[in-house]
């Protein structure tokens, strides 16, 4: 009977142990989820007050090159808004374009002021290229995506040796002619930017078959479609870059970097001695030289170029 009893009272007492237990591990488990809970909370609660996806107001009088957008028309209104959406959300890539630009319109604004365009052209290469010396699947090539034949008729130099599709300053007078052209034959500079895209034989089909005269006006495929409001999109976003959220310091910026000319009507046999006697490296030559396509220069017939050559304390001398 003794041995019956102390057998009940193990067993009683174990079981209170397992109850007690399992109270203490249901409390921690409370205690644990709640935690947790709270911890999502504030992670979200930190999420959406570092990253606001909002809706853009749209900016009033937009134009392109003087040339007022309808926006009245909703049409219009939802293609413009679809091209700030993308271009101000994609950030990494809006912000690599305003880096750049500070570093190249530098050199195409003065030339597009001596041609007699408007400014807002600077935003055609913007988005032809990013500003970088592109290659397109179709072969255009540099900041203008100039094709080989187009580039020929406007008297570029287009080569193993040389291809002055690659220069800067020899192409962006190129595209000035050839919008200046277009806008003689159109007699809009928004029709004349959509032919850069297109074509002038494109657009002008596209305008008598339609019966307008207006790009707006226009049923185009998609990309001539969206060509004039992505240049609009990023025009408005680089002009207005703390509107949209893009915030920098001038430091922050790619710098242009001055040159000097340097005269050369001979035969080049080597580029990495040519570019060693003027301090720099042949790596940096071909930064600033992106034309010359090989490591020497052949000019059998002795034409006239010119080599930029950065001043100097803008790299780190070579030894």
């Amino acid at each position: 009977m003794k041995i019956l009893k102390s057998a009940l009272l193990i067993v009683g007492l174990l079981t209170i142990c397992a109850f007690s237990i399992n109270a203490v591990q249901q409390g921690e488990s409370g205690n644990s989820m709640e935690s947790t809970a709270k911890v999502d909370d504030n992670i979200n609660k930190s999420v959406a007050d570092s990253y606001n996806i909002k809706a853009l107001p749209m900016p009033e009088d937009l134009s392109f090159a003087g040339e007022k957008v309808p926006l009245e028309d909703p049409d219009i209104y939802e293609r413009m808004d679809r091209e700030l959406l993308v271009n101000t959300y994609w950030q990494s890539n809006a912000l690599l374009l305003i880096k750049r630009a500070h570093k190249y319109f530098p050199v195409i604004e003065p030339i597009l002021k001596e041609k007699g365009v408007p400014d807002d052209l600077k935003y055609l290469a913007v988005i032809e290229s990013g500003l970088t010396q592109a290659v397109s699947p179709a072969k255009a090539v540099g900041f203008w995506q100039i094709m080989e034949g187009t580039g020929k008729d406007y008297g570029l130099e287009i080569n193993s040796n040389v291809d002055e599709r690659y220069h800067i300053e020899k192409s962006t007078r190129v595209a000035a002619d050839y919008m200046k052209k277009a806008k003689e034959r159109f007699g809009s500079w928004t029709l004349a930017a959509a032919s850069y895209n297109a074509g002038q034989y494109g657009v002008d089909k596209q305008l008598e078959r339609q019966k307008v005269d207006d790009y707006y006006d226009l049923l185009l495929g998609e990309e001539t479609g969206r060509y004039v409001f992505r240049i609009l999109a990023l025009k408005e976003i680089m002009n207005n870059p703390e509107k949209y959220g893009f915030n920098f310091d001038e430091s922050d910026l790619y710098k242009h970097i001055p040159v000097n000319k340097v005269k050369v009507d001979t035969v080049v046999k080597d580029f990495p001695d040519f570019a060693e006697k003027f301090g720099i490296n042949y790596k940096i030559l071909k930064v600033h030289n992106p034309w010359l396509r090989d490591d020497h220069l052949k000019n059998a017939s002795g034409k006239t170029y010119f080599i930029d050559i950065p001043e100097k304390g803008n790299y780190p001398e070579i030894n």
